[in-house]
């Protein structure tokens, strides 16, 4: 089978999940967006928002439009050159964090991702994400930008941790060293190794 093929089954397989209580609550669950085959990275998000759990396609709120934004900036084409998931596919109640237990029972569907995929390198955005693979307890503040090596079912890969959008948009200034302008940092050393 080829990517698509792999991961029409997966899709299909999660969307009867009722392993955690989040399959009851949800509208739709949050599979992914991007060219499965054209994707050089994957972003990992947190969880999906109201606006994802309605449309089923993550990152299209107000963050998600604010990525995009950023994204746009450095050059990175969304849609071709990014695979986007979440930590969990359904929405956890009032945008809440998603549990542990949550994410360990979505764990299946997102390595799976990743090992079908293949991609380059991940990149995790905002605390959760980070802390779904990175098991030392650190503020995303003082490790964003940094380049780790991770291992997501014995191999190896290439990721970097960046704020989510959520934050930015909390935090409008563009000066040097505040997170916007960081963010353009981390996006535009995403690009370099993308376009290698």
């Amino acid at each position: 089978m080829n990517k698509e093929e792999l991961l029409n089954e997966l899709k299909t397989n999660c969307m009867s999940c009722q392993n955690c209580e989040l399959g009851s609550t949800r509208h739709n669950i949050v599979f992914s967006d991007g060219n499965p085959n054209t994707a050089k990275a994957i972003l990992i998000g947190e969880a999906p928002g109201e606006n994802e759990d309605l449309t089923g396609t993550p990152f299209v709120g107000r963050a998600g439009k604010l990525l995009n934004e950023f994204l746009e900036k450095v050059g990175i084409n969304r849609e071709k050159d990014l695979y986007i998931i979440n930590t969990v596919k359904c929405r956890p109640p009032k945008n809440r964090v998603p549990t542990n237990q949550e994410k360990e029972e979505c764990s299946k569907y997102l390595y799976k991702q990743i090992e079908i995929i293949n991609p380059k390198i991940l990149i995790f955005c905002g605390a959760t994400a980070l802390q779904s693979f990175y098991k030392d307890k650190i503020q995303i503040s003082k490790i964003r930008g940094q380049w780790l090596e991770i291992t997501v079912n014995s191999k190896q890969y290439k990721a970097i941790p960046i704020f989510h959008p959520s934050y930015l948009l909390r935090n409008h200034s563009m000066e040097e060293g505040k997170p916007r302008a960081l963010m353009l940092e981390d996006l535009k050393s995403i690009y370099k190794i993308l376009k290698k």
